[in-house]
């Protein structure tokens, strides 16, 4: 391909939530006390969803996909010319779900590509992605999967649903639809890698082991307050970095943007990251208290979330921005909504 870039539109996303909500008692019928039960990062929602015992990251995707499927016809999925995954847990310790994603939904993909590292910001990473392979001859349309599946696997063993930490997680999935075309641009997007704190989020074991040797104790996220100061520090400054970054570029002030678009680690989060940018909450859309934490998968449920209720009009720009892990990485990403036709 020769000459200037093709223009890329993110064209529409759907979501997928399993099962029914689970309620803040189910955790306080397991819950003992522990040094972190009164941290502000382990404040628990109202509800989350689990995914199924025997329920696949591959099964999660394919049901996200149904209403894309329906808006805009099965062979617009099954002529996908690159598919980017993400999935928090992955079914099989040695691969991502790419080739199980895409055979599930009928496509015969040129690019495959796991966007394992991306965490909290894999949606945004994978915007990224799509739009530099598509405006540069790669394809035509792209998909982008994610799938959360943590909180019903990792978070709800009977060891580690004890520990404060364990209410805050949810589980969902989520496809976005990415296209050459004009009609819903991808405006700017800014990704940055601070590699000083990578491996800052460990795996606990007690007695310690390596997460893939045989023995006795349940892994959960290694938490302390000294780490937890550092986190909190770190997604306090980074949102908004790579937010500014963004707005700076397409020429519009944070404040003056139609809807604001983040990860929801949790309620302190949400609030500073909406100081920070001067935005009133009814522009900043996120579902925390029904959902819990969705980890890669918060980004696009709520945006699927913010159109369907018509709070996204066609011609409004979205903002969204998320960091992951333990301040590895970052990005946000502009796009002007079209409309879903």
């Amino acid at each position: 391909m020769s000459g200037a870039m093709a223009e890329v539109s993110l064209i529409d996303v759907s979501t997928y939530l399993p099962g029914e909500p689970i309620g803040a008692d189910y955790y306080a019928q397991f819950a003992e006390s522990d040094e972190l039960r009164d941290n502000v990062m382990f404040r628990a929602p109202k509800f989350r969803h689990h995914v199924a015992p025997d329920e696949t990251a591959v099964d999660m995707v394919e049901r996200a996909a149904q209403r894309l499927i329906e808006r805009h016809g099965r062979e617009t999925i099954e002529n996908v010319d690159v598919l980017i995954t993400h999935t928090q847990v992955p079914d099989m310790a040695f691969y991502g779900e790419g080739g199980g994603i895409a055979h599930r939904l009928g496509m015969r993909p040129s690019w495959v590509l796991d966007l394992h590292n991306g965490g909290c910001a894999a949606f945004v990473l994978g915007l990224r992605m799509a739009r530099q392979l598509l405006s540069t001859g790669a394809g035509h349309t792209a998909l982008i999967a994610i799938a959360q599946n943590a909180a019903g696997q990792v978070f709800d063993q009977p060891g580690v649903r004890r520990k404060s930490q364990a209410a805050v997680p949810g589980d969902a999935a989520a496809v976005g639809l990415v296209t050459v075309s004009d009609k819903s641009p991808i405006l700017d997007v800014e990704c940055r890698t601070y590699g000083e704190y990578a491996g800052d989020m460990t795996l606990a074991i007690d007695p310690p082991r390596k997460w893939w040797q045989a023995g006795p104790g349940e892994g959960c996220i290694g938490f302390t307050e000294t780490k937890i100061t550092k986190v909190l520090a770190r997604g306090n400054r980074q949102v908004p970095e790579v937010s500014f970054a963004v707005c700076d570029r397409i020429g519009l002030q944070p404040k003056d943007i139609d809807l604001f678009v983040s990860n929801q680690p949790n309620r302190v989060f949400l609030r500073n990251w909406r100081e920070a940018l001067e935005l009133p909450p009814e522009r900043h859309r996120d579902t925390f208290d029904e959902c819990g934490n969705l980890f890669g998968a918060g980004i696009p449920v709520n945006l699927d979330r913010a159109i369907s209720d018509g709070q996204l009009k066609a011609g409004e720009i979205v903002l969204m921005a998320a960091f992951a892990h333990a301040g590895d990485f970052a990005g946000a990403a502009a796009v002007r909504w079209g409309g879903r036709s």
